[in-house]
């Protein structure tokens, strides 16, 4: 199955070839019914790529495997050619592979085929350059993402307002992974999602510790400096008109009663009218609180990515990858998922193991439903033509087989007397 693997996507390929390689993907080693989320964290940017592939060096070059074998191998360099196909026992046969491995015929053929399109374009370079080098440049993305639930308790309160109170009196109180929540379970794999649930029977009525039970608590304004438990009443603050003198004092000289205190200068606390007391925000006046244990339940997934790219990868434009596809090696979903196994590819299984190694940590509040590991490949190969000094590339996109050649061809024949506009530069 060919997918988009990178964040940005500036075209859009053919499904050709799809069926070809629809038997290297095989999913899961437990089935499920229960539906799953979309594969996600197997986007790749571009900058990631050119990072993983200056960190090539850990795997060995003759390692990996180039969608089209090389006619003339250099003799100074030692290599193992490549001889099975993605998959093993899971789909796919080492024929199957080998007929997508290009040789010299077939790479003219397609590089033919290509600059045929093109109206000012010659064909004797594809047709008698010698094919110098065939680079792989493929870019490796695996995933594991962990599907968990995770639980814990927490304590609510409330005011007690009346009612009924489901207690400890009805039956026993649950525990949390009692709770079924069957009904409530998400999709597999999507990457969150929160719920709450009263655990039945944990309710009761405490008294309540802001105001002793009282359902009033001491005014922190007029009594700020009380006793707890202690209060006065009928204090007395200043009025803020006239300043305690009762009157008011006119430009003219002449005074006025005040209108705010009536003369007195002391007027009541504007918080508590005098009481010396408030109700309590706590219990609102109640005197009490219903408690009660709340599960806090949550799904999400945990993933995992790693990203492995030749070293010839890093030089590579990245309009083609962005024209590349992925095409899925390996799909798994497991209860705990071990290394995919490919017979005939060593990188492949290694890499495998290095994902799984990276599983990210499963809190202890929380447990695994589900697993799930993937394997694509961006499949991205450069051949290199020669004639005497003069050197061209193109590149060899997915399994699809699109050439790329945009910077420069030897025989490019346009003096703006046609309509391909080659001379504007478009």
């Amino acid at each position: 199955m060919e997918e988009p693997l990178l964040s940005e996507q500036r075209s859009e390929l053919g499904e050709k070839g799809s069926e070809k390689w629809g038997s290297y993907q095989y999913v899961g080693r437990a089935g499920s019914v229960i539906p799953t989320a979309s594969l996600a964290g197997t986007e790749v940017s571009v900058e990631e790529i050119r990072s993983a592939a200056a960190d090539s060096d850990h795997y060995p070059p003759s390692i990996h495997a180039a969608l089209v074998s090389s006619p003339e191998p250099d003799p100074t360099e030692q290599a193992v050619a490549y001889q099975g196909g993605y998959g093993g026992g899971f789909g796919g046969t080492t024929n199957e592979l080998h007929r997508q491995i290009l040789d010299e015929v077939e790479i003219r053929e397609l590089l033919i085929d290509h600059v045929g399109h093109r109206c000012c374009w010659g064909s004797r370079p594809a047709r008698t350059w010698k094919i110098q080098k065939v680079e792989d440049c493929n870019v490796y993305v695996g995933t594991l993402d962990t599907f968990i639930e995770e639980r814990e308790t927490i304590r609510e309160t409330e005011p007690n307002l009346g009612g009924k109170i489901d207690g400890k009196d009805k039956g026993p109180e649950l525990g949390i992974w009692e709770l079924d929540l069957k009904s409530q379970f998400p999709v597999l794999f999507i990457p969150y999602k929160e719920s709450r649930e009263i655990i039945p029977h944990s309710e009761s009525i405490e008294k309540c510790s802001g105001c002793a039970g009282r359902g009033d608590s001491v005014c922190p304004t007029c009594n700020a400096n009380q006793e707890p438990g202690f209060y006065k009443e009928n204090l007395m603050t200043q009025c803020s008109a006239c300043h305690g003198r009762g009157l008011i004092a006119h430009k003219d000289g002449s005074d006025s009663i005040c209108g705010s205190c009536n003369g007195k200068g002391k007027i009541p606390c504007a918080t508590c009218g005098s009481r010396g007391l408030i109700k309590c925000l706590t219990c609102q006046g109640s005197g009490s609180l219903l408690t009660r244990n709340v599960g806090l339940v949550r799904w999400k997934t945990l993933s995992t990515r790693k990203v492995s790219a030749t070293s010839g990868a890093a030089s590579v434009p990245d309009e083609v990858f962005h024209r590349a596809k992925g095409v899925q090696l390996c799909n798994t979903q497991a209860y705990q998922c071990t290394p995919a196994f490919f017979a005939d590819s060593f990188f492949l299984n290694q890499f495998s193991s290095e994902v799984i190694a990276d599983r990210a940590p499963v809190p202890l509040t929380a447990r695994v439903i589900s697993e799930r590991h993937t394997i694509s490949v961006v499949p991205v190969t450069r051949v290199t033509m020669a004639h005497r000094s003069r050197l061209f590339s193109f590149y060899i996109i997915g399994f699809s087989r699109e050439v790329y050649l945009k910077d420069y061809y030897p025989a490019r024949f346009c003096w703006g007397f046609c309509p391909c506009l080659e001379w504007l530069k478009l």
